[in-house]
């Protein structure tokens, strides 16, 4: 079974930078309608004219939407249903993070990663997973992150965000299960991503870890034709997720004690982000892009 990517009407969360906007590109040779959505209209724009010069008969639909408030998101579907269009495959991309105690954080920005990496998500397939069942085919594709199988101090709320929705797909996969809808959970650890360094954001994970952006972009793709329900790219980071569930939890937190070594410290010290952390610079996307 595999999602219907070829000839499909794809939307994508997070167009504008990320690994969503590297997976608009790598499938406008293949799809025939890309709806890019984000609360950035001038990116996406630039991101259609660069996809027309190589695809010209390639449709796109750009839809500004920030995805932190949930009657953008409705009216967002919306426009869909009054322009007619179906969407065969979600690529639900976008994500909000941000470290810190989480006894210090702005219930503001916790609120915001709960909406922008959880009930958007779930909103977005409610409306869309009822049509994809009746037809029989189409796609869920949600970029997550590596940190929802960590304990990590100093990204609490971030981590609970991860894991609630790695909860969720799963249990959905089993759901939809021989329905001919492909769920397929992407959980990276560090991408790098040039444009992001390029403005200064410099991630500090090993090589062993990070992977690239197009890197990252292509690892989800091909693990979603394979109709795999969950996908480390990268090598190094597929090692040590795999072998992490392998280990007792009391040996999980004295893991997760070593990473957030230093967090109380005047200095403020960043977390190591080699196992994926929700440092900016290593996200999916750093916000809602």
């Amino acid at each position: 079974m595999r999602p219907p990517l070829d000839s499909g009407t794809v939307l994508i969360t997070g167009a504008s930078s990320g690994v969503g906007r590297e997976i608009a590109r790598q499938l406008a040779h293949r799809a025939r309608t890309l709806v890019l959505v984000s609360h950035a209209l001038e990116p996406l724009k630039a991101l259609q004219e660069e996809l027309h010069a190589s695809n010209p008969t390639l449709g796109i639909m750009l839809l500004p939407c920030d995805i932190s408030r949930p009657g953008e998101v409705g009216d967002m579907l919306s426009e869909l249903s009054r322009h007619f269009i179906t969407v065969d495959v979600l690529v639900s991309a976008a994500s909000a993070s941000e470290q810190g105690l989480f006894v210090e954080q702005r219930w503001g920005s916790v609120e915001r990663m709960l909406t922008v990496n959880v009930v958007a998500p779930m909103l977005l397939i409610r409306r869309l997973l009822g049509p994809m069942l009746a037809r029989g085919q189409g796609g869920l594709l949600c970029i997550g992150a590596g940190a929802s199988q960590l304990f990590l101090p100093g990204s609490a709320a971030y981590v609970g965000t991860r894991r609630c929705l790695d909860g969720f797909l799963e249990s959905l996969r089993l759901e939809v299960e021989g329905s001919g809808v492909v769920v397929t959970q992407v959980s990276p650890g560090p991408v790098l991503d040039a444009a992001l360094q390029a403005e200064g954001a410099h991630a500090e994970a090993s090589p062993l870890f990070h992977v690239s952006v197009e890197r990252c972009a292509r690892a989800a793709l091909e693990g979603f034709e394979r109709s795999e329900p969950l996908v480390y790219p990268g090598w190094g980071h597929r090692w040590v997720m795999t072998l992490l569930p392998r280990l007792p939890r009391s040996v999980r937190r004295a893991l997760g004690r070593w990473v957030g070594r230093g967090l109380q410290e005047p200095s403020g010290a960043d977390m190591p982000a080699l196992l994926g952390n929700a440092r900016p610079a290593l996200e999916s996307n750093p916000s809602l892009a």
